[in-house]
Formats: structure tokens, sequence, C-alpha cells
């Protein structure tokens, strides 16, 4: 009502002015210009004054409220793919996109662009009670005393009416049975179909329930070369090779270096089977420690130096020359002269692309010549990222092969780096490789490697739980394709052949 009054008022008191101009400007005195103007100006604020008050009074379309449950139903519809399932009778399907038990929902996701960091494997800041991995440590409470360690096992295996035996003359704990058998609940490796995924042979799977599941029957430190280590052990008929592992042995190592686990399954989906079998997993006997990997402890490893810890004793300069030697290629017996080592020459060109897609730096790059470090690298820490003024003769390292297959390589300390950028790579370890495998590259160029690996890692339960399952490995698997991406740009830029490297 007060509306309505309002615009009569206005309108009255309009047409009112408009009657007084044109009685002045009726009159018998000569219209101005001034005067033709002003009634000009009045009469066009009268039209819009009267459009305006039609516009208010035509009626106007409700607007149609949206409910909150409608929201969601349509943010799924447009970020959504559904696949429904017939009904057991044959009864039609349903096209409804609705909430069903028999639908299965995919949600798009958008790209990370920040880099990735396997959880765990960054040391955190020091807090208060919190369960830190010091210093070269697994965590203080396995680290700090081997013996504390010992005590807890050989206590939690008294409850469980386990016997246990303490060896005077190395100070080990012995427990369990002498069969060695695996604990009886559920493993910790998943395979729910009828066969394993194809590029695990039967040893691997064997190995991985091990690492996984065993009881441990003996836990010990590995000798001070390998400081920082630890073995569990259970006991074989077979005649020890080793004075470290008398039976089948697990080494477990830090919480850091989990990206060896991520680095296993690398490379059995690349086919290069060069890498020793990995698991992560809990140890229950002690208390706040992340989980940690385990590696398959390999007697037949060659003896290594102290210093570069590679059996194969080789300077960049000596390793550029051998792949301009290619060494060994079709069977070939190089001459005498040229300083061949017993390794074959394709090992180096997978070692050369399983290194670039982890950023392994320590085998042939560790002084940190080729890109970046950071101050946590061990290059910086140990100061020999400031000893890069004579490259040609630094020491490679951890080149190992086994006693009975010297022309093979194995790769070891496999612990990878996911949080370097892609204009920081470190493309010094591709220098002087002129070809690559076959079955490598074209697991690259399938768009098939992220299908694979999460079938992969869906089979180590303790590592896809610590990683915050299928969205944590994502981010991961990302930087492995964004860095596969720029290994295949390199690959057709510098004209490198891709050839089959058959064993």
């Amino acid at each position: 009502m007060t509306s309505a009054r309002t615009g009569t008022l206005r309108s009255s008191l309009i047409r009112l002015l408009c009657a007084w101009i044109c009685r002045t400007c009726g009159g018998r005195r000569p219209k101005s210009k001034r005067s033709l103007l002003l009634l000009c100006t009045v009469c066009i604020l009268y039209g819009i004054f009267i459009v305006s008050q039609m516009v208010s009074v035509l009626p106007q379309k409700p607007t149609q409220k949206v409910s909150t449950t409608e929201q969601p139903r349509n943010f799924l519809e447009q970020n959504t793919f559904y696949v429904e399932n017939s009904q057991p009778d044959g009864g039609a399907v349903n096209s409804s996109p609705t909430l069903q038990p028999n639908v299965v929902y995919i949600t798009l996701r958008s790209k990370r662009s920040k880099p990735a960091n396997i959880r765990g494997t960054v040391k955190p800041k020091k807090r208060r009670k919190s369960p830190s991995l010091g210093k070269n440590e697994l965590g203080h409470s396995v680290f700090h005393d081997i013996h504390k360690m010992e005590d807890k096992l050989g206590e939690g295996n008294q409850k469980r009416g386990t016997p246990t035996h303490k060896s005077r003359d190395l100070g080990l704990t012995l427990v369990g049975d002498a069969k060695g058998e695996t604990n009886k609940h559920q493993s910790n490796i998943r395979i729910y179909s009828d066969r394993a995924p194809p590029w695990f042979s039967p040893a691997d799977i064997r190995a991985m329930r091990f690492l996984a599941d065993s009881r441990i029957q003996k836990i010990t430190q590995v000798p001070s070369s390998h400081a920082h280590l630890i073995l569990f052990e259970m006991p074989s008929k077979k005649k020890p090779v080793s004075s470290a592992c008398q039976g089948e042995c697990g080494l477990v190592k830090r919480p850091l270096d989990m990206s060896e686990v991520f680095a296993f399954h690398l490379d059995r989906i690349l086919r290069l089977n060069r890498s020793l079998p990995a698991v992560s997993r809990n140890f229950e006997f002690v208390q706040d420690v992340l989980p940690c990997p385990v590696i398959l402890w390999d007697s037949f490893l060659s003896p290594t130096d102290n210093i570069t810890k590679s059996s194969v004793k080789l300077k960049w300069k000596t390793y550029q020359k051998i792949l301009s030697h290619k060494c060994w290629l079709n069977g070939k017996a190089p001459k005498a002269d040229l300083g061949c080592p017993d390794v074959h020459h394709h090992e180096w060109s997978k070692m050369a692309l399983f290194d670039f897609l982890l950023q392994v730096y320590t085998r042939f790059d560790k002084n940190c010549c080729g890109f970046r470090p950071r101050k946590e690298d061990t290059c910086v820490q140990q100061g020999l990222h400031l000893k890069c003024d004579d490259p040609q003769n630094v020491d490679l390292t951890h080149i190992v092969q086994r006693k009975q297959d010297p022309r093979h390589l194995v790769f070891i300390k496999n612990k990878g780096y996911f949080d370097r950028s892609e204009d920081n790579l470190n493309f010094k370890i591709l220098e002087g490789i002129k070809e690559f495998p076959e079955s490598a590259v074209s697991v690259l160029k399938s768009q098939k490697l992220r299908e694979r690996l999460l079938q992969s890692f869906f089979l180590d339960k303790v590592f896809w739980e610590s990683q915050r399952g299928r969205q944590g490995i994502e981010k991961l698997i990302d930087v492995i394709e964004r860095r596969a991406k720029i290994l295949l740009t390199y690959i057709n830029a510098h004209g490198i052949k891709v050839i089959p490297m058959n064993d």
C-alpha cells in the first residue's frame, strides 16, 4: 500500500509540473530555446517514469527454488561416470543415475600440480612426544638399542607360549618353531583372483609373502658397513652362504626408505627384473614405529668395496668409454685392452631408465652435479656437491652383480625422490646412453602404467594403507607419468634407439 501511494504522489507532482511549463510556454511571449529544452527534458523524464511503472506492474515469473537435495545430484550427473548392471531376471536396465546398490560411481578429480612425497619418507620436524625418525635411525625404539628390540620380541613370544632361547656367542634372540611357518592370520599380500599379476614371478610372490607374513625367528644387526639395518631370519636346512644370514632373511630399513617398495613394483612392471623383492611391514612388538620397508636378503651378491659399495669399480670417464665399446654385445667377448667389466652393455641402459624415473642419483651422480640438490640430500650433508670441478674422476656407487651371474646388475639402494620438480631433473643419468629396452618403453607409451601400478600396489596391504590408499598412491603415479613423458620426449629428440634387450 505504501509503495502504491508513493507512486501516485510522484505521478501527480510530475503532471502539475508539466501543466505549469505548458502554461508558461504557451503564453503570448515568444518561446525561447531555453524554454523548449526545459519542456523536452521534463517530458522525457515523465516518459521514463511511466515505463518504469508499467514494468513493475507486469506479472513476473516466480523464481524456482532449488532444493538442497538436488544440488549433489546435479553435481554427480556432470562429474560422474556411472555403470549399471542388468537385473538377474533379465529385466530392462534402469538408466536413471540415482544412487542404487548396483551402481558404481567414479568421480573425476583434478590433476595434482605440486610434487608428491611418499608418506613416511620425509623427515618430520622435531615435535614433543612424537615417533620421530632420528638421524640414520629406523625409530628410537628400534635402532637405539638392539638388545631392547630383542627383549620386546622375546616378551611377546613368551605371552604366546613360544619358547625363547638366547645365543650366548652372538647375543641374538631365537624364537618360534623350527619349521618357520608363517603367521596364521590373513596375509598382508592380497591376491583375490586366481593368479597374481603377470609381471610377478612365482618366486616374487613367495618372497613377498615371506617378507610380509613370516614369523620372525631371529633378529640381529648387520655388520658395521650396514650399521643402520636389521635382519630378521628364518632357519633353513640349506648350507649357509653368508655369515650374516643362515637361512631366509629380510633386511629391515628405515621408513625414510619406503620408496624402495615403489621401486620394486616399478621394476617388475617395466620388465627390468633387476631389483630385490620388497614389501612394507609393521612390527607388532615395537610400538610407535611407522611401517618399514623390508627387502629380501640376497646372499649371492658379490662382495662390495667399502668406499663405493660396488662390486664393479668404475669412474665416470671409464663408464663413458665402456658405453662406447658396447661390451659383450651379441655375445662377443671384448678385447682385453678395452678394459670392459663383466657387465653386459644393455644393463647400463636399463639402470639409467630406472634411475631417471625415480631420480636415484647415488649411482651415477653421487656428487649431485646434474641437478640442484637440497640440504637434506646426502651429497649436501657430506659436502660432495662442492666437488663438481672434476666430474670425470667421480666414482660410480652401488654397482653390484651376483657371483654366479656377473653379466647382469642387481639394483640395490633404490631410494627414489618424488618431490623433485620437472625443471630440476637429473639428466646426467642419461649421458652416453644410445638405446633403451623396448619392453620398458612400450609400457610407458601404452597408457597402462597407472592401471598396472595401482593393481600391483594393492597387493601390498601395509604399503597401500600407509600411503592413504588410492588417493595417495595416485599422486606418486602422477609424478612417474610426467617423468615418463619427459623421457619419451628426450628419446625422440636425441634419436635414441628402442630395441629388444632379451636376457
